[in-house]
This record gives structure tokens, C-alpha cells and sequence, in this order.
């Protein structure tokens, strides 16, 4: 094999609810702790002390001034490692990793740490004028330019996606992620923040799914079918397969960053998978694990739908998604990539076994990366 950057490494922090278990942690206090983690795993590992080149952390609302940077400097990096942030929304995570993945495969054979951060709870308030504003456009004057709460009801209308199913997808969700929690699979992933070992949410919509209104008139989303708002951290540590001494970990195998209608962006994750496996030369049912970043379950299901799968297929979200466990926008792609290596690494999977991870993205994009499990 050529010098192939392998995934080393995979940690994050447990998932709170905006204003709940980690509302006082800032997004370099979520990182921090958690690139220290993936660096000293990645360390023991490989059997070797690492140079790091970069930190790269996907970031949707953060306060700016570079918040990989900073992260960088809060976990106890040496002054010599930069930081980048990247803004790729929901899929900012999982974009990150693609970067450090596409900088070593470029020749610079050293070290990185890549994932996403995201603090809904200490994210600022943004104004123009005076006049404060939820978000920035994520498509100019002219183009269909929808929340994602609202394109996740205009997606349910146009694929006739039903309030039963996404009821049933969204207790779904909760109950593998609470079977998991039970049984410690998350355990080995997770680093404990500010006296917070696990993530809040799981179970907590779930007994209220049949009662909760519509969040539109005459419409099927509902807040059970939408994912929390939420803090959190992930991050990996990538290195040159020369250095991984007898690392097992994950290599990717092809991915894709696409466009879409920006109408419908809940639709982005689906030609992203699509687009991956075709460049990794494989095919769905190849696939052992995949990971789909679940903002809303009828997203989740229209993403389904087109890449061919069932509801229930339980290679998808085995152990929970989004719905049950929160959605920290620029760490959730990132969150994806750490629960595959959960499941195909740590789990013990044989070499060669497949994974996929996705995202769909607001403004009308997806991301998806295929891996590899490498031993």
C-alpha cells in the first residue's frame, strides 16, 4: 500500500442539549479535551509521538476568530500547529476530515487532527443594523433559500413521506441509541466534559412522539421528528500509513462533496453516497456500517429512499442517529465518522469491510465518504 492516510484514532465529547449539560462550555473548552484524547490514543496506537501539521475543525455558529486555532491552543498543542475552520454546515465535520485526508495524500506525510465543534448554547447573536438575525442565507436573492425546519416539511410533502413513518424512524433512532448507551458502546468514544459522561437526549422525545403537534398547519414534522439543537466536539487523528506502526483504523476509500437543489436540501446526503461509491468502485450492499447525519427523520428517510435502502435496514444508524442523540451542526459529519470507527474498528470488523458515512447539508449539498477498515 502507498503511503495511505489511515484514521488512527476517534474520540468526542457526549452530546448536550442547547442551554443544558454543556451550556458553559465554550468551543475550544468542547474541542479541546477532545483533540487531546484522539492525539494520546492516536500516540498509543501507533506506538509513536507524533508531529501534528494541522488542526482542522468544521464550525457552522461559532464566535469566529478561527475556532481551530484556538482549540488547537486549548488542548496544549505546541504554538507551531495552525488551526482551520471549515463551514461546510451539517457537513462541516465530515468535510474537515476529508481535508486533512486530501493534504497527506498530497505529499505533506505528517500528522493530523481533523473533526467539527459546535456550541448552540454560547453560539452569539448575529445582527445587521441593530436588527438580529437566526442565520445567514445559504442561498442568494432570487433562489429558494428555506430553513432547514421548513425544508424538512417541504421534503416530507414532496416525497409523500408520512407522519407514522417518521414517528416510527424517530423511535427507532432511540431505541438502538439507548440499547448502545445500555450496553456501553458508546463508552470507549467518549470523553467525560465538565463532569458529563453521556449524551442527554436519548429516550427523551420518544414517549411523546404520537402527542406532539405538527410544527406547521396541516403538516407531519414535528419536534420529535427533529433533531435537538446541541453542544459537542468529535475529532480523529489521521497519519501517513508509514506511521501507524500496527494501528488498525479506517482509510478512505472515496468520497464526494456534491450540489443540489437548494429547495430540498435535506436530499444532499443521497447523490453524495451515491457519488462516493461510484468513486470508491463498490456498491450499497457491499456496505457493512453506515452512518447518515439525522436532522430531521424525514430527511433521513428521503435519503433512504433514494439511495435504495429500507426504513429499518440495520446497518444505518445501528446504534441511534441524530434524532436520539443531538445534533451539534458543525461536529455532527465528524460524530458520523467517530461511531463508524466504533463500530468497524473497536467492534473488531475484518479488514476490508466497508463503511459510509453522509450528510446532507443546507444551501443544497451533501458530503459522504466510504471507509475501509485497514489492520
Amino acid at each position: 500500500m502507498r503511503d495511505e492516510p489511515v484514521i488512527v484514532a476517534a474520540r468526542r465529547s457526549p452530546i448536550g442539549t442547547r442551554s443544558r449539560a454543556l451550556s458553559d462550555l465554550t468551543v475550544d473548552q468542547l474541542a479541546g479535551p477532545i483533540i487531546r484524547a484522539a492525539l494520546a490514543d492516536a500516540e498509543a496506537a501507533t506506538g509513536s509521538t507524533l508531529t501534528i501539521a494541522d488542526v482542522i475543525l468544521g464550525n457552522c455558529m461559532g464566535p469566529g476568530g478561527n475556532p481551530a486555532r484556538i482549540s488547537a491552543l486549548a488542548a496544549g498543542l505546541d504554538v507551531s500547529v495552525p488551526g482551520t475552520t471549515v463551514d461546510r454546515q451539517c457537513g462541516s465535520g465530515l468535510a474537515a476530515i476529508i481535508d486533512a485526508v486530501s493534504a497527506i495524500r498530497a505529499g505533506d506525510h505528517r500528522a493530523r487532527i481533523a473533526g467539527g465543534v459546535e456550541s448552540g448554547s454560547t453560539a452569539p447573536t448575529r445582527s445587521i443594523d441593530g436588527v438580529p438575525y437566526e442565520r445567514a442565507p445559504f442561498a442568494p436573492a432570487g433562489w429558494p433559500d428555506p430553513d432547514m425546519l421548513q425544508a424538512a416539511e417541504d421534503l416530507s410533502r414532496a416525497d409523500g413521506i408520512t407522519r407514522d413513518r417518521q414517528d416510527a424512524h424517530a423511535a427507532r433512532s432511540h431505541q438502538r441509541a439507548r440499547e448502545a448507551r445500555d450496553n456501553g458502546r458508546f463508552d470507549a468514544e467518549i470523553v467525560t466534559l465538565d463532569g458529563v459522561a453521556s449524551d442527554d437526549s436519548i429516550g427523551v422525545a420518544e414517549p411523546l412522539l404520537a402527542r406532539l403537534l405538527p410544527l406547521f398547519p396541516g403538516g407531519t414534522v414535528t419536534a420529535g421528528t427533529s433533531t435537538r439543537i446541541s453542544d459537542g466536539a468529535a475529532t480523529v487523528a489521521v497519519v501517513p500509513h508509514h506511521l501507524r506502526g500496527g494501528a488498525a483504523g479506517l482509510v478512505i476509500r472515496g468520497y464526494a462533496i456534491v450540489g443540489c437543489d437548494p429547495a430540498l436540501p435535506g436530499i444532499g446526503a443521497a447523490p453524495a453516497v451515491i457519488a462516493a461509491l461510484e468513486n470508491a468502485s463498490v456498491k450499497i450492499g457491499d456496505v457493512t456500517a453506515i452512518e447518515i447525519v439525522e436532522a430531521f427523520a424525514s430527511q433521513s428517510l428521503a435519503v433512504l429512499d433514494r439511495i435504495g435502502l429500507a426504513d429499518d435496514d440495520p446497518r444505518v444508524c445501528a446504534d441511534g442517529g441524530a434524532l436520539a442523540l443531538g445534533h451539534p451542526w458543525g461536529a455532527s459529519g465528524a460524530v458520523s465518522v467517530v461511531r463508524l470507527f466504533s463500530r468497524l474498528v473497536r467492534g473488531g470488523a475484518r479488514p476490508g469491510t466497508l463503511g459510509v458515512a453522509a450528510a446532507s447539508v443546507g444551501g443544497g449539498m451533501g458530503v459522504a465518504a466510504v471507509v475501509e477498515v485497514l489492520r
